[in-house]
């Protein structure tokens, strides 16, 4: 077999990239070349961020290893390293435990890692991160020239610092933009986790609008982060030292909309002790995040309008008009411009709050992202329930990558969490090493939509005729479940509504809508 100097293999991957190539891609092919040249069964790259190592790249270990975070202070083995500018080498039967145990490409029987090597990585003469090398067979790197090995780290490093010099070739030159999007990396690393095509055009799209004062609408189904991107967006602006003020539109009770964003005065209305300030004026300065702004009255739409126009908005109770600055991010899982065509939404507002839109994608869209989700959970409940690893089976990351998540990323976070807890149960205590498979994701059923109030749901309501749109349809079902739910537990709206999974506000909205107001109080009369 041909083998190659560790310069030689650099240099061969260094041909192949271009300055267009992405970060992670330029990585990843660091890595394959390293392996060409040592003998090991997996290689990472890990970037340091304050006490947390952030896989950038990984070959030989499972998908998932790119979306854990690995805190320092929690893995011993990491920390010896980088207190090292030597390699650090462990030998088999060493009792420090090892992150990667459970996370090399193997068979069951071999995944426990044997013989372990990591490498400190400095730039411009501070702590950056590591190079990690294992190998399932004990002894694996006796024969490594330690010349070549410096020589590879050397390369690595100077691969680090060109990487370094085109992200900041490639950004803006006004140095408010700089830190805002050496901010937004920092984030996105541990929040927007992904790599597809989708998740590229979001970052992109938050980069471009970021910086700017327009109104963003962000779109997207129930689970796929639309908080998380509005928090983006706040932290790569020109406001993210003020504040960032959160207002869930569909929790806020139909008669105190209007004072929770525009605040009161003293004895406005009863119970209005003392004055009392708005959303709004809490985020002066700042930005003001309106999750499921799609819920909002119309009567109180028509006063959001005003703010957004003139940035004037009046207590309630008060004569006087308020000024504030605030950037407006919103957010909402309907379709507003269906909403707008239906007479349940302001159009004007609708245009007002769409300066920028911005669609979130799906989980099913992301392809092979899921796996990297995956490991960020995954890490998160082996830290929770002190497990020493915690892994995935191959042919449950396929069940992950297969399966069609119509609950998204909370979706994902939740069956993770299960899965955790069952795997927890099976657990030798001497080990702690965990592994999840099929089984214990339990994927294998349909979802199945039911009635919460019956063993039996209703028959879909509507005519099926092809004049029929899926908005009346929609609408239709509605109707009729809600209706139902509510003879069941003799006109209760508050029992109704936990039996729904909905809040409370938000089923009185939706009995207005369909106007089933009268309805649901003759449901409660005839059943005393």
């Amino acid at each position: 077999m041909t083998t190659y100097s560790a310069t030689e293999v650099f240099l061969a991957v260094s041909a192949e990239l271009s300055r267009e190539t992405p970060a992670h891609e330029r990585f990843q092919r660091l890595l394959q070349g390293l392996r060409q040249v040592f003998p090991c069964d997996a290689a990472a790259l890990l970037q340091l961020h304050e006490s947390t190592l952030i896989p950038l790249a990984a070959d030989g270990l499972s998908p998932d290893t790119l979306g854990r975070r690995f805190v320092v202070d929690e893995h011993p083995r990491f920390a010896r390293i980088l207190l090292s500018h030597e390699p650090v080498r462990f030998a088999a039967d060493s009792p420090l435990p090892d992150p990667y145990d459970g996370l090399i490409n193997a068979p069951p029987e071999q995944l426990h890692v044997h013989d372990c090597l990591g490498i400190a990585l400095h730039v411009d003469e501070r702590p950056w991160g590591v190079l990690t090398l294992d190998a399932l067979e004990p002894d694996s790197f006796d024969r490594i020239d330690p010349q070549e090995l410096r020589t590879f780290v050397r390369l690595t490093e100077a691969s680090v610092k060109i990487s370094n010099l085109i992200a900041r070739l490639q950004q803006r030159a006004d140095q408010s933009q700089q830190m805002a999007r050496a901010l937004i990396d920092e984030l996105g690393q541990q929040n927007l986790l992904g790599q597809s095509k989708a998740m590229q055009t979001l970052r992109a799209e938050i980069d471009m609008v970021a910086h700017s004062d327009l109104t963003v609408l962000i779109t997207g189904e129930t689970g796929v982060g639309k908080e998380l991107v509005a928090r983006q967006l706040h932290a790569a602006s020109g406001r993210a030292n003020a504040p960032l003020v959160y207002v869930n539109c569909a929790a806020l009770p139909e008669n105190l909309v209007e004072s929770e964003l525009f605040g009161h005065t003293r004895g406005a209305f009863s119970g209005a002790a003392q004055s009392r300030a708005g959303r709004f004026e809490l985020a002066h300065g700042g930005t003001l995040f309106l999750d499921e702004v799609g819920e909002l009255p119309l009567a109180v739409q028509a006063k959001l309008l005003r703010a957004l126009q003139n940035g004037e908005i009046q207590r309630v109770g008060s004569d006087h008009p308020h000024h504030v600055d605030v950037r407006i991010i919103a957010a909402t899982n309907r379709d507003l411009q269906q909403e707008v065509a239906g007479g349940q939404f302001r159009a004007d507002l609708y245009h007002r709050l769409s300066v920028y839109p911005i669609r979130v994608p799906s989980l099913r869209e992301r392809g092979r992202d899921v796996l990297l989700l995956a490991g960020h959970f995954l890490e998160q409940n082996r830290r929770r329930l002190g497990l020493r690893g915690l892994r995935l089976e191959p042919a449950a990351r396929e069940q992950l990558v297969q399966y069609n998540w119509p609950g998204n990323v909370r979706e994902l976070e939740h069956l993770i969490g299960r899965a955790a807890l069952r795997a927890q149960a099976g657990v030798d205590s001497r080990r702690r090493l965990a592994s999840i498979g099929p089984p214990l994701l339990d994927l294998d059923a349909p979802a199945k939509m039911v009635n919460p109030a019956s063993a039996e749901p209703p028959p879909l309501a509507g005519t099926g005729q092809a004049g029929e749109n899926l908005r009346t349809a929609t609408d239709a079902f509605q109707r009729q479940l809600i209706e139902h739910c509510l003879q069941q537990h003799q006109g209760n709206r508050a029992a109704a509504a936990r039996a729904l999974g909905i809040d409370r506000a938000n089923l009185s909205r939706l009995l207005k809508r369909l106007s089933l107001g009268e309805s649901a109080q003759a449901g409660k009369r005839s059943s005393r």
